[in-house]
């Protein structure tokens, strides 16, 4: 149970109520919820796989963690919607269910294909845990987790069929948009979350990856690629640029760097667009933007000719 202490433990290792409340009144304990405490406070991903190795500790020996849970514990990106709620899953038919608190348990088949065991933890599959994630959050969160699992391993085939096995199940059509749409090339949720607002605006599926060469010399490799109309398209989160720092480097020394490695991309005659997260919340303003690089790609091809 690592720094996870249940009641019953603290219990029969002599502590009573009372004390167990003075230890939590001394910051010794930290609660994490009704009967389970932890030993010292952490905060984001790790706060959340407290909860749920403390809410799985308490629960039938027949449930999973599945779903937002299942996602956390795979390592999968999550963090753009911070489960507020433990998701497990027991095995049953095709409806039922219940929330009770922070703990919504679902009922739906779980074949042996569908389970795994992560650090001791029951839990949905990668593919399931894929397909649940997808068809109860959306197309673009969906396309967020589908990326990150197939960049961990998880074959497209295998999404494919796992999504088969729960056909009828409510949210299974964007699921299986999902699983069409996925690509393990992206590099970020954020990077995945673009491709997915772009494609609900309509713009054109970019390729992923692509490296700029001249005359032999990589000058850069751009998130986003639309070739035909020589248009590049960067999405910049902090992570980023946290991976783009090298030994002595501050983030104005990465910023100037990346300036000028767009001026000569300009220069070799491609259009930059870049954006944030915050643009995705406006995704036609956005669209707007790769639209005009679009059409000043065009007048610049035929000046040229």
């Amino acid at each position: 149970m690592g720094d996870v202490k249940l009641t019953r433990q603290l219990l029969r290792e002599g502590y009573e109520s009372s004390a167990i409340a003075g230890r939590v009144r001394r910051g010794e304990l930290f609660r994490l919820r009704r009967g389970a405490y932890a030993t010292d406070e952490v905060a984001g991903r790790e706060s959340d796989l407290r909860l749920i190795e403390a809410t799985i500790s308490q629960a039938d020996t027949d449930v999973v963690i599945s779903h937002l849970s299942a996602a956390a514990v795979h390592g999968l990106p999550y963090y753009r919607v911070r489960p507020h709620r433990v998701h497990l899953t027991r095995p049953g038919g095709t409806s039922g269910g219940n929330i009770r608190g922070p703990v919504h348990v679902h009922v739906a088949p779980l074949s042996a294909a569908d389970r795994t065991m992560i650090d001791g933890l029951p839990v949905t599959s990668l593919a399931r845990t894929t397909v649940d994630v997808a068809r109860t959050l959306g197309f673009r969160r969906g396309v967020a987790v589908a990326d990150a699992a197939l960049a961990a391993g998880m074959s497209p085939d295998l999404l494919l069929q796992t999504v088969d096995t729960l056909a009828g199940f409510r949210g299974i059509a964007m699921a299986r948009r999902v699983a069409w749409f996925a690509d393990g090339r992206s590099e970020s949720a954020g990077e995945s979350e673009s491709r997915a607002v772009l494609a609900d605006a309509g713009v054109p599926e970019p390729d992923l990856q692509y490296e700029v060469f001249d005359a032999g010399e990589l000058v850069a490799r751009c998130d986003y690629v639309w070739r035909e109309h020589r248009t590049l398209g960067e999405f910049d989160g902090l992570v980023k640029y946290g991976r783009l720092l090298k030994p002595g480097q501050t983030a104005a020394d990465v910023v100037v760097a990346e300036k000028l490695r767009e001026d000569r991309l300009r220069d070799l005659g491609w259009q930059v667009v870049r954006w944030i997260y915050a643009d995705l919340a406006q995704p036609q303003p956005l669209s707007t933007r790769i639209r005009r690089a679009f059409r000043r790609a065009s007048l610049s091809t035929n000046a040229a000719v």
